[in-house]
């Protein structure tokens, strides 16, 4: 009979943890539950909207296709980037700038200072893009060839990184930036550029620029 009491009164205390740690766990889960509606619900009404980057200028420093299916290049670009929410700052952890053509990247990837940017900020880069001897498809190469004949050639200023949003102490994960800059270059009698140096010649633009987020 004692046994028989023991194990009863074992599984009454099992059974009376068992309800502490249930309740415990549904407490913790609706908390949970509060705080992700409440993040969900500001988000819902700040509405972040994506930030606004224009291609200021453009200085072209070397343009070189004269060894086929070859091109070394050198420019210097100017961007700036505002952030037009009222109440949310923008954390860049990582931008990669680069320049492509026809869709085939041209220079090396240069990596631009992580920043944070507050709320109606404007944040201005000045990165250098370049690319010694970069292999371009036949194909590209012979159009680039030919628009470089005809005094105007058609890059695109490219910028991928991961962003960050800060609405109050509530900081998002990470989201990927996708930044679109077209810069028309011209070149010979056509060009419209100022010649800023030896061999450099800058392009002012002012070519606002597509965001995908």
């Amino acid at each position: 009979m004692t046994d028989a009491k023991n194990i009863k009164v074992c599984d009454h205390h099992k059974d009376k943890r068992r309800k502490i740690f249930r309740r415990i766990f549904a407490g913790i889960l609706i908390f949970l539950l509060i705080v992700l509606v409440t993040i969900l619900i500001i988000w819902a009404i700040l509405r972040p909207s994506k930030p606004a980057f224009i291609l200021q200028d453009v200085t072209v420093y070397a343009f070189n296709a004269s060894v086929p299916n070859f091109l070394t290049s050198n420019f210097q670009v100017t961007l700036s980037s505002r952030n037009p929410n009222d109440k949310i700052g923008i954390y860049y952890d990582r931008l990669d700038a680069y320049v492509s053509y026809q869709n085939q990247q041209i220079t090396y990837r240069t990596s631009i200072p992580p920043s944070y940017q507050g709320h109606d900020e404007v944040d201005v880069w000045s990165p250098f893009v370049y690319g010694t001897n970069v292999p371009v498809a036949p194909f590209n190469f012979v159009t680039l060839s030919q628009d470089q004949s005809n005094g105007n050639v058609l890059v695109i200023i490219k910028i991928d990184g991961r962003v960050r949003w800060k609405v109050g102490a509530f900081i998002s994960g990470r989201y990927h930036i996708y930044v679109r800059c077209p810069a028309f270059i011209t070149f010979g009698p056509r060009s419209n550029g100022i010649v800023v140096g030896e061999n450099a010649v800058k392009y002012q633009l002012v070519q606002r620029c597509t965001v995908s987020v």
